[in-house]
């Protein structure tokens, strides 16, 4: 059963363009291919960027939060209560009005003191601004070494300047050292954001961000194994551009620069649209024909047009 599946799931039809193999990408005559083996290395990468996350964290964002200025605010802590404590744990954070009633009847107390109560521990559990001003801060300083690192791997590239090249020869096109890395960090990063989600700031778009992470991996991880590399670090530069600018928007506005703050929004608001809208889309419509491609990277390239639009 187990080989079936297997077969199927490196099913060459599926992978690959027609009359193409998985034998012909086999290391050869100087030429390197990607291997599905090598996505492994994600995870000890992600591992690390967890380190260097927390160590500039600590010894770079903090710092930097004290020399700005930015504190967290004094807020009162709830007064124990068993009774309360456990409603809130293991039914509702904000109680109905019925509830409220019924916690009265048992610990005594005047509906006030319960809505009191469940106010100050709902603000326990928020972050505060120095831990949201450290998240940001490391985002951005990712996103920009990654867009620099995605510049020095593109810029001397004929692909760059000539979409054409992209598909010179395509699947047979030998990996580069850059690239490998360039997809090594960049698979790293949206997995160690993924390990970091249960103790990073919770915020209301928690599932997105789950969904999002996990949508990334998987298509960097697709494009990686049908080889579709020279198109994959293209499209990572463009995204990784204007996603310096929102964290950085979020330093600052943290920082209660907010004029700066609002500025660069605007900045990042025509970036974006610039990046995802037109050049994105530019890039994803010069594919070779979807009826000669393989039949998971068909279903990747429609769903590439079709984000960028």
């Amino acid at each position: 059963m187990f080989q079936t599946v297997g077969e199927w799931l490196w099913w060459e039809r599926l992978w690959l363009p027609a009359n193409v193999s998985w034998s012909d990408l086999e290391d050869s005559e100087g030429r390197v291919y990607a291997k599905a083996s090598q996505l492994y290395a994600a995870l000890p990468c992600a591992l690390c960027l967890l380190l260097v996350r927390f160590l500039f964290e600590r010894y770079l964002a903090t710092p930097l939060a004290n020399v700005w200025g930015i504190r967290d605010r004094v807020r009162y802590t709830a007064e124990p209560n068993p009774i309360l404590e456990n409603y809130f744990c293991s039914q509702a954070r904000l109680p109905s009005q019925a509830d409220v009633r019924s916690l009265c009847k048992k610990t005594s107390w005047p509906e006030r003191r319960i809505q009191v109560w469940f106010r100050r521990r709902r603000n326990q559990e928020r972050p505060g601004l120095r831990k949201r001003f450290c998240e940001a801060s490391w985002r951005c300083v990712f996103y920009f070494f990654a867009f620099v690192g995605g510049v020095l791997a593109l810029y001397d590239k004929p692909w760059l300047y000539n979409l054409k090249e992209v598909w010179a020869d395509f699947p047979k096109q030998s990996m580069l050292t850059s690239q490998y890395w360039y997809y090594l960090f960049e698979m790293g990063f949206y997995l160690s954001l993924l390990l970091s989600l249960t103790f990073d700031v919770k915020r209301k778009d928690f599932k997105e961000q789950v969904l999002h992470h996990i949508a990334t991996l998987t298509l960097l991880s697709f494009s990686w194994i049908s080889n579709y590399i020279r198109i994959g670090t293209i499209v990572m530069a463009v995204h990784d551009f204007a996603d310096i600018l929102l964290e950085g928007a979020k330093v600052l506005n943290y920082a209660k620069w907010h004029q700066t703050a609002n500025v660069m929004f605007g900045v990042f608001t025509v970036l974006f649209m610039l990046t995802r809208l037109v050049i994105f889309p530019f890039c994803s419509t010069d594919t070779p024909s979807l009826l000669g491609g393989p039949d998971i990277t068909n279903v990747l390239q429609v769903y590439l047009r079709q984000a960028g639009r």
